[in-house]
């Protein structure tokens, strides 16, 4: 009886043994179909290698920032993707920082769960920047996207009391703190202000040379997106307090990712206008992977493909009207409601990576090559063959030319098919041009008879564009992967 007990046992071992194997094994030998779409497009030129990428602790120091919001309220589990934001090439992080996560009993804090956050992505070679949002029940306030901010002196007593603390922890890892996330523009402006201003106090405290970043404006049509920021603005200037902000931050969720830019220069003016050293920082901006009936960009069959063209052209969009920029976001989040599809890479309900998306490889691509060594140089004149609206990017690196060409004017497609256009683009020339596709990383020659400079203008002909950046760069500033 007991032979036959353990060779049930036995058998039991090896089957379960099998099946885990047998997961494993599918789950590491999955692919992403879109990505090996993209990887087997691409224009009809001759493709000479792939574009190398480079880590965040190979590069000095950048723009880019990627999010990992939400892990305050266990959307999503940080030591299942840490090692892949250090392989995005990004240097900066949005982090989350969870008041009542930290604080369970009043006055008493545990911060073990964001230091691995924190100290996790220093070790990437990624600086965290950590908005400081959502209430604390134990307080009487909410802790969700929404909650109203509170009123009561107790509990802001106790918030700032918090804050200090967290400054007090990580000032030595963390010099830039963004207060509150999407606040309730519902509510008075006055009662936002109030927050903004006392803890910029309480961290200035702590960390006298802290950057702080305020507003997170989110309602972004033509007729609300200037309406919040105006009001607190207007505030802060008669409290004598429009020096507490250094950057404003907002949340550019457009179909178009590019419609946004009207409104992003209003919000820009605006905020000169009160004040000449305030900058403006993209705190937040991704798109979904699929059809979603919640959160931003709802309601739209959105897909892999489009998604990765929409990243790549806010990422574009922003980097060349000198925005510091953050894609939301990392990995799937797993809402109360549903499993969201922003991340760059897919997960499950489990928070397990299923791989990662074409997305992921082109903001790795974009990170690595556009770093703080490339520099703007304005959107450039051109005329073209096509009736479509397109973006001209100028940029140089290392003393060469550099320009990003993508179409502008529509929502981003799921074809894999490119026009053949003749463009002439305005101030700038090349010596040994390449061609890269910015998505799979694809580097290409253009045929010597196909452009020419002339005068300070270039000229090329039968163009590959469509509605997702290429780029265009001297052969020598293009590092390719197999060198």
């Amino acid at each position: 009886m007991k032979e036959r007990f353990d060779m049930k046992k036995m058998i039991h071992s090896v089957v379960l043994g099998l099946l885990i194997s047998s997961i494993a094994i599918g789950q590491t030998r999955y692919k992403s179909r879109t990505w090996e779409a993209f990887k087997r497009s691409g224009p009809d030129l001759k493709q000479i290698e792939w574009l190398a990428t480079k880590s965040s602790n190979e590069i000095l120091s950048s723009p880019w920032s990627v999010g990992c919001e939400t892990l305050d309220r266990d959307y999503a589990d940080f030591s299942v993707y840490k090692d892949y934001v250090g392989e995005l090439g990004v240097k900066h992080a949005r982090l989350q920082s969870g008041w009542a996560k930290c604080e369970k009993e009043k006055g008493v804090y545990n911060f073990d769960w964001l230091d691995r956050c924190v100290y996790g992505l220093k070790e990437q070679g990624v600086d965290p920047w950590i908005c400081l949002c959502y209430g604390n029940p134990i307080y009487g306030s909410g802790i969700r996207l929404g909650s109203a901010i509170f009123t009561s002196e107790e509990t802001m007593a106790a918030w700032c009391d918090y804050v200090e603390a967290t400054v007090s922890r990580y000032q030595d890892v963390v010099s830039e703190w963004e207060v509150w996330n999407e606040p309730r523009e519902s509510e008075s402006p006055e009662v936002y202000t109030n927050l903004l201003i006392r803890t910029a106090e309480s961290i200035k405290k702590v960390q006298p040379n802290a950057t702080i970043l305020g507003l997170s404006v989110h309602s972004f049509s033509p007729r609300v997106v200037l309406k919040f920021p105006r009001k607190v603005l207007e505030i802060l200037k008669v409290k004598d307090k429009l020096d507490i902000v250094d950057y404003v931050t907002y949340h550019p969720y457009t179909r178009n990712p590019d419609a946004c830019y009207p409104m992003v220069e209003g919000l820009r003016e605006l905020v000169r206008s009160y004040h000449p050293d305030i900058r403006i920082y993209q705190g937040e901006s991704g798109c979904p992977s699929i059809l979603e009936w919640g959160h931003a960009l709802n309601h739209y069959p959105w897909t892999e493909y489009s998604q990765a063209k929409w990243v790549l052209r806010r990422m574009a969009g922003d980097r060349v009207r000198n925005i510091r920029s953050s894609v939301f976001t990392i990995i799937d989040l797993r809402y109360p409601n549903m499993l969201q599809s922003f991340g760059l890479i897919r997960s499950n309900l489990l928070h397990e990576i299923i791989y990662k998306r074409p997305a992921f490889y082109g903001v790795q691509q974009m990170a690595g090559f556009f770093d703080d060594t490339a520099t703007s140089k304005g959107q450039l004149k051109y005329t073209s063959t096509s009736d479509r609206k397109m973006t001209i990017a100028g940029f140089e690196k290392k003393n060469n030319s550099v320009v990003l060409i993508w179409y502008m004017d529509q929502i981003p497609t799921d074809d894999l098919k490119w026009d053949l256009v003749d463009l002439e683009i305005a101030n700038v020339t090349f010596i040994d041009p390449v061609y890269v596709e910015i998505i799979s990383g694809q580097v290409y020659e253009i045929d010597s008879s196909n452009w020419t400079n002339e005068g300070d203008n270039t000229k090329f002909k039968k163009l590959p564009i469509w509605d997702s950046p290429i780029m265009i760069a001297e052969r020598p500033l293009v590092e390719l992967a197999g060198t």
